[in-house]
């Protein structure tokens, strides 16, 4: 039963939940991208050229796409709690055993590592955002979590820059990866489901399923079979929202993986200056992500349509992260950040797409959509890393800024014609 004391008046324990969730993506980020930052100091050192740098940027991909499905799987099984526990601590000693490697092979093994374990993290966050907040309140609570992928890392940037100056690149992985072990017996020891948490009283309870959030969904075990596995890729609107996830996640992975070294290699900024000025697009996306949620939210509240209020800010920040190609015309420093600044403002916007995994899935395969729809924008990070690497393998960028913006509009003609209207996919009756 429920161990809270007020009965009237609902309890905010969703909101200390989005604050952890927030601070998981966070670590997720920090240890995904500190490669990013150690990335010169680690070519340097291990003589590595520029397509083992992007074999190495993108190995991390090539295990965390793999995983996605079978993550969902997992996730819809055993629930959030252990799960995330695991996966925190895990990716988080790999991380650190970073810090320890010799040479190439070592690394790209350790990235590879972490792809496995990092995996089911946002299908996770999904599934909890999912059971724990109604609808009105859903895409502002998958900004705020959203948003600790470039509020962390736009701080934490020029932070592990300055850690890298005085530690080197090996006491960076140390250092990030003991955090991410640290925090995962924390988030143990905090987290239940709606129903079992000792703090949330019956009025929120109601609250959450009086905005017809799923609260049973953590507990839903679902009969999968493979009729009911197909659901997932049968329908266009699904396609739609699996393809424009892989044109947001692309823009996305150049800022994470070689953005660093555009600035460095290809415009001769130097390592410190460029790892506070990288922080300026992450800010952007911050603001992005954050106004994208509010704003949606804010348009279902005045009697906008689900789809006008959750599709207007994903289309416009596709089509505003075209204005990356602009950096190729452009020679001043602020003009080259502002350009990138935009492009990146215009990927926090489109950043809130996970609410239309739950808009969209079969009710009792969330998590299994989830993964296929992290698993094709997934596809992104094996892709973009290995293909600016030979795209850009003359130290010329300008072909990849030209990728990147086109597949952004190409994400934004997606969500325009193949997601259509938004309406659940729960038509189909599967027979085991």
């Amino acid at each position: 039963m429920y161990k809270a004391n007020y009965l009237n008046k609902p309890t905010r324990v969703r909101f200390q939940i989005l604050a952890f969730l927030f601070i998981n993506v966070v670590i997720n980020y920090m240890d995904r991208t500190n490669i990013a930052v150690a990335a010169a100091a680690i070519s340097k050192e291990l003589s590595l050229s520029t397509f083992q740098l992007g074999l190495v940027f993108s190995a991390f991909g090539w295990t965390y796409v793999a995983s996605q499905i079978p993550g969902g799987i997992l996730i819809d099984k055993f629930g959030p709690r252990l799960l995330y526990t695991i996966a925190l601590i895990s990716w988080s000693v790999v991380t650190l055993c970073q810090g320890f490697i010799k040479g190439f092979t070592a690394l790209l093994g350790l990235r590879l590592a972490i792809g496995v374990f990092e995996a089911p993290s946002y299908p996770i966050n999904n599934r909890i955002v999912t059971s724990w907040f109604p609808n009105h309140e859903k895409a502002s609570a998958i900004a705020f979590y959203t948003s600790g992928q470039f509020i962390g890392l736009a701080f934490l940037t020029p932070l592990l820059a300055i850690v890298q100056q005085y530690f080197g690149w090996r006491g960076l992985f140390i250092i990030t990866g003991s955090v991410g072990v640290i925090w995962g017996i924390i988030w143990y020891y905090f987290y239940r489901e709606p129903t079992e948490h000792p703090k949330v009283n019956q009025a929120e309870l109601d609250y959450i399923s009086d905005g017809i959030a799923d609260i049973k969904a953590s507990v839903i075990k679902p009969d999968l079979n493979w009729a009911s596995f197909k659901q997932v890729f049968m329908y266009r609107k699904l396609w739609g929202i699996y393809l424009g996830q892989f044109a947001v996640t692309s823009t996305l992975w150049f800022f994470l993986t070689w953005f660093p070294t555009y600035l460095i290699k290809y415009r001769g900024l130097n390592f410190l200056k460029t790892g506070f000025l990288t922080s300026i697009p992450f800010l952007a996306a911050f603001a992005g992500v954050l106004l994208a949620g509010f704003f949606s939210d804010h348009l279902i509240k005045k009697g906008y349509s689900f789809g006008i209020s959750r599709k207007t800010p994903i289309i416009a920040g596709l089509l505003l992260s075209t204005v990356i190609i602009g950096a190729n015309y452009v020679h001043s420093t602020p003009l080259i950040i502002l350009c990138m600044s935009v492009a990146f403002f215009g990927n926090g916007l489109a950043s809130i797409t996970w609410v239309f995994v739950s808009a969209l899935a079969p009710p009792n395969l969330i998590g299994v959509t989830g993964g296929v729809f992290n698993f094709i924008g997934g596809l992104s990070s094996i892709v973009i890393p290995l293909l600016i690497g030979l795209l850009a393998g003359d130290g010329n960028f300008q072909s990849a800024l030209l990728f990147i913006g086109s597949l952004a509009f190409l994400g934004a003609l997606s969500y325009i014609f193949l997601v259509g209207s938004v309406k659940q996919v729960n038509t189909l009756v599967i027979s085991s």
